[in-house]
């Protein structure tokens, strides 16, 4: 029985302290981590929308080339004319957690075509947000404006 004491004492492995302060570590980093990594990814949708919204300038202007002048009415007709992505189908499309809309006006004889385009976080606050600034542009800018309010941006707000 003194033998088998011996050898069970003798056994190597953690302890409950050492393993405390493992799991201690890995929390603290998780803990750090994980802020981080939102941020990142919000980051990245942002910076994702914003060239989203130079891509649509570039192809509305090519559309209206071809048009006599005219804006495509919304998304559907710039796939299928100028190959937009189709993951822009639809009405109001959600792409990297950024929802556009598009406003087109028709020409008059006192105004031309005119379009704006809109880019607003699908969801702007908390832990599942997919970003925080609002992102506009229209056809009589020359920047992408922005505002981290919370709220769609418009003409008037800060360029980018």
């Amino acid at each position: 029985m003194k033998n088998l004491r011996r050898n069970l004492k003798d056994q190597r492995g953690f302890n409950l302290i050492e393993l405390m302060i493992v799991i201690a570590i890995i929390a603290l980093l998780i803990g750090v981590g994980i802020p981080a990594w939102k941020a990142m990814i919000n980051n990245g949708n942002e910076t994702t929308a914003v060239q989203t919204i130079q891509t649509m300038k570039t192809l509305q202007t090519s559309y209206a080339s071809r048009h006599q002048g005219k804006f495509a009415a919304n998304f559907d007709e710039l796939i299928k004319s100028v190959q937009l992505d189709e993951k822009f189908k639809g009405e109001r499309p959600v792409v990297n957690g950024y929802v556009f809309s598009m406003t087109v006006e028709e020409p008059s004889p006192t105004r031309p075509a005119f379009y704006s385009v809109n880019a607003d976080p699908q969801v702007s606050e908390g832990v599942q947000s997919t970003g925080t600034r609002h992102f506009y542009f229209d056809s009589n800018l020359g920047t992408t404006k922005s505002t981290d309010e919370n709220r769609p941006a418009k003409a008037d707000d800060p360029s980018i």
